[in-house]
């Protein structure tokens, strides 16, 4: 199985890559290819080409959630897939996502009828599935602690009033292997704890043998990210890429303490299980 990420705010080889604020992961399983997240811009297809990645042969496309830098290329992969292609995603994809900090619209920039008119064949789901075998989509992951509140600045509006999102739409995947389960996630809107644990009572699987993706670290308060390492910490990881909305300062701080088994998960990386 394998992990490639197509687009990540950072370019870790010296390749013809982009970067841009976003996330976009290209998941190989012995059986099946697809496309976790499409990133901002596009940007994607130009790195899935430099990377030797056929797009073409993806057989599904997997959104993390209706936030833009997770969907702004999904028009432009649909393209290049050249086909209808089932998208698998939440049905709270569309939700009316706004964020405080400076005030603006950050959700999916597509209309679905123009998604559909490029290839989009959308499959919703708020429970766990399994999409492909030993391949889990999470549905709406259930906040089972206290001190993963997620982000006071994201928003949505109910007859004119700001009211906290509640970002239902977060959906990680849940990868089988034998050596434990490898956990993607796009923002982690949810909570890395929260989706740890989920990905557990899903799959019955105890061991968790890496992390992958963005975890929302950036914003968080002292107490919630300490809490949070220490979890993590205590699951033995074999790798945590934590990239994206980690945020350096978190990011830094994560390296420091996993060691070689931290990686920055930049644009270009492949990881293999």
């Amino acid at each position: 199985m394998q992990v490639s990420i197509l687009i990540e705010n950072t370019v870790g080889r010296p390749l013809d890559l982009l970067g841009e604020h976003g996330l976009s992961l290209w998941v190989r399983t012995p059986e099946h290819q697809f496309l976790y997240d499409t990133g901002q811009s596009g940007a994607l297809v130009h790195n899935a080409v430099v990377l030797g990645v056929s797009l073409r042969e993806a057989e599904a496309v997997v959104l993390s959630h209706g936030h833009y830098d997770h969907t702004g290329g999904l028009r432009a992969a649909l393209k290049a897939i050249g086909r209808a292609v089932p998208v698998l995603a939440h049905p709270d994809l569309f939700s009316d996502h706004r964020v405080s900090e400076p005030d603006r619209f950050v959700g999916i920039p597509f209309s679905r009828t123009e998604l559909e008119a490029c290839g989009a064949e959308f499959q919703w789901t708020a429970e766990p599935l399994e999409i492909f075998q030993g391949v889990w989509a999470s549905g709406t992951v259930p906040k089972t602690n206290a001190f993963e509140r997620g982000d006071a600045r994201m928003y949505v509006l109910e007859e004119d009033r700001r009211v906290p999102d509640p970002l239902r739409d977060d959906l990680s995947l849940y990868l089988d292997t034998p050596g434990g389960l490898v956990i993607l996630t796009g923002c982690a809107h949810a909570g890395v704890v929260n989706i740890t644990e989920h990905a557990r009572a899903v799959t019955g699987r105890e061991r968790i043998r890496a992390i992958i993706g963005g975890t929302h670290l950036a914003p968080v308060e002292a107490d919630h990210l300490e809490k949070t390492i220490a979890y993590l910490k205590g699951l033995d990881l074999e790798l945590l890429a934590a990239c994206h909305c980690t945020g350096l300062p978190v990011a830094a701080r994560l390296a420091a303490e996993f060691g070689r088994r931290f990686s920055f998960g930049s644009t270009g990386l492949t990881f293999t299980f």
